[in-house]
């Protein structure tokens, strides 16, 4: 296969976080977002969650009337969210698990015990031309089920292997292989095949290195970094490192 390029979609949610924690208006998750894209981001990707704890309902219309990229609009699959998306017309939905009490988003979606209610979601976002991507561990029978639902993305949770790498763990190179292999099965299935949750610098450099991931979706290891170097030399290390694990997948490839 040949190896497409690498996008690189970056979450501001935390921006809103930051801002959230004291009241007002600053700092903006909108300017991050334009900052962003100076800086070479390929989209925006922001999470409207029920309970508004940190983007709210204004930044995503601020965010899809603003922004010159496209908008990657993650959200429960619940009526009031995909009533507020049809509303706003983001390039794209990405829909995740939620859990009220959870501080980040902490596994995949189960697609095969909520097809019920995915489908029906999936079909509405097809017909008003919203792509749908599904958030779920790198599983058979998760990926499988999201191709029958005809969902035409996928975005595969790489937050339990990046905890096994910091941790230092046996765990690490089971949790990698699952990925290298859901990633092939889910490109076989003919789905668009996006990653993230948990990625730094040196395991974005790694995933890149898989031919079948055309997106990375990072957010907060960013605006960690850059509270010390900045966003966009925050944003310029990071796309270093994935050219550099694009150019071992090109090299492999090449030599297959």
């Amino acid at each position: 296969m040949s190896v497409p390029p690498l996008r690189l979609g970056v979450n501001v949610d935390h921006v809103a976080t930051l801002r959230n924690a004291r009241g007002g208006l600053l700092p903006d998750p909108v300017r991050a977002a334009l900052l962003a894209i100076e800086a070479g981001a390929d989209g925006i990707t922001a999470h409207l969650r029920e309970d508004r704890r940190h983007i709210r309902d204004d930044d995503m219309a601020r965010l899809k009337r603003e922004i010159s990229k496209p908008l990657n609009f993650e959200m429960g699959a619940t009526g009031e969210m995909i009533g507020i998306a049809l509303a706003t017309k983001p390039h794209a939905v990405c829909l995740v698990p939620e859990r009220r009490l959870e501080i980040t988003t902490e596994g995949g979606l189960d697609v095969v015990g909520q097809q019920g209610t995915l489908a029906p979601a999936i079909a509405q976002f097809n017909a008003a031309g919203i792509r749908t991507s599904l958030f779920i561990s790198p599983d058979r029978e998760q990926i499988e089920m999201a191709a029958q639902l005809k969902a035409p993305v996928i975005e595969l949770h790489t937050g339990t292997w990046c905890d096994a790498l910091i941790a230092g763990s046996s765990k690490a190179d089971a949790e990698w292989k699952r990925i290298v292999e859901g990633a092939k099965l889910a490109h076989s299935l003919g789905l668009e095949v996006h990653a993230g949750h948990g990625l730094d610098y040196a395991s974005a450099e790694t995933i890149a290195a898989l031919p079948q991931i055309v997106e990375l979706n990072i957010g907060h290891f960013l605006m960690g970094e850059a509270l010390f170097v900045g966003l966009k030399q925050a944003i310029g290390t990071m796309r270093a490192a994935m050219a550099r694990g694009r150019a071992k997948a090109e090299s492999n490839v090449g030599q297959a």
